[in-house]
């Protein structure tokens, strides 16, 4: 089963109380890679061993409410929560300086934990991700999940070979049907999601949030923008200009692939992260 693989390939942790799962390999500096939504740790199962193999430690754990993590009622899922939460982990985990890359709504989270962790950040990739949060606007696949009743709906009726279309349609190329099932099987587990639609909810799309995220961003020493270029949901030409100008950066690295480019281009994403790190 490619889950059970999956929990054999990581780790279990604890930080601030709750439990999570961590995929932690190679001897390196840390690179922690921040997952979005409907994803967790899954996502980077083929980016993080690319890292070790170029002299990194690839380090990538779930955040609470999906993947293998708790989904604790009482928790905060909102952007804030998780990124708080995110600072916790890095330092039950031992990570006292290390580089960032994020994805999706892994991208504020990230830039969360940045901003609490700044003086230990020592570079930030951004894979098709937003910063300007006070403009965006969901995707049509994920509105849905959003709304009250509706979400709850979408979510129960989402089968698999639905969901599987749905991620060749947006999110990758390359992935088996099975690993695509497994998407599923990890955001639901035992509360049947519900976690996962509370993060829905919890977005802070307010210009005070943006204007952190644009003001650590810029505060990171190195970084980089590389990004899937056929994207429908967060398009090249207008998020990724958005993330660019948010960065001060004069370019960003379009390669090919979807929304889940970690998916389709692990070895191309690893070795820029790798450049940008002085590894490898």
């Amino acid at each position: 089963m490619v889950v059970e693989r999956h929990r054999a390939a990581g780790r279990e942790f604890e930080a601030a109380g709750l439990r999570s799962f961590v995929l932690d390999e190679g001897e390196g500096e840390p690179v922690v890679c921040m997952h979005g939504v409907p994803a967790s740790s899954f996502l980077y199962r083929r980016l993080v061993p690319e890292l070790a193999a170029r002299g990194l430690r690839g380090v990538a754990f779930d955040l609470p409410g999906l993947g293998l993590a708790d989904r604790p009622e009482d928790f905060d899922y909102s952007w804030t929560g998780l990124g708080a939460w995110s600072a916790a982990a890095v330092d039950a985990l031992g990570l006292d300086r290390f580089h960032l890359v994020v994805h999706d709504i892994g991208g504020p989270v990230g830039l969360e934990l940045a901003a609490a962790r700044l003086e230990r950040v020592a570079s930030i990739t951004l894979l098709n991700t937003i910063v300007e949060v006070d403009v965006f606007k969901r995707p049509w696949s994920m509105e849905p999940f959003a709304r009250r009743g509706l979400g709850e709906l979408y979510l129960a009726t989402l089968a698999k070979p639905a969901f599987y279309r749905l991620f060749r349609l947006q999110g990758a190329r390359s992935t088996p049907r099975e690993e695509v099932y497994a998407y599923v099987d990890l955001l639901k587990r035992e509360d049947r999601g519900r976690a996962f639609l509370r993060i829905m909810r919890g977005f802070e799309r307010t210009p005070e949030k943006s204007r952190l995220y644009r003001d650590t961003l810029r505060a990171v020493p190195r970084k980089q923008i590389i990004w899937g270029r056929d994207d429908p949901a967060l398009k090249l030409d207008v998020h990724g200009e958005q993330v660019r100008e948010a960065a001060g950066l004069d370019e960003i690295h379009a390669i090919a692939g979807k929304h889940f480019v970690p998916e389709d281009q692990p070895e191309e994403i690893a070795q820029r992260v790798a450049a940008l790190a002085g590894a490898g």
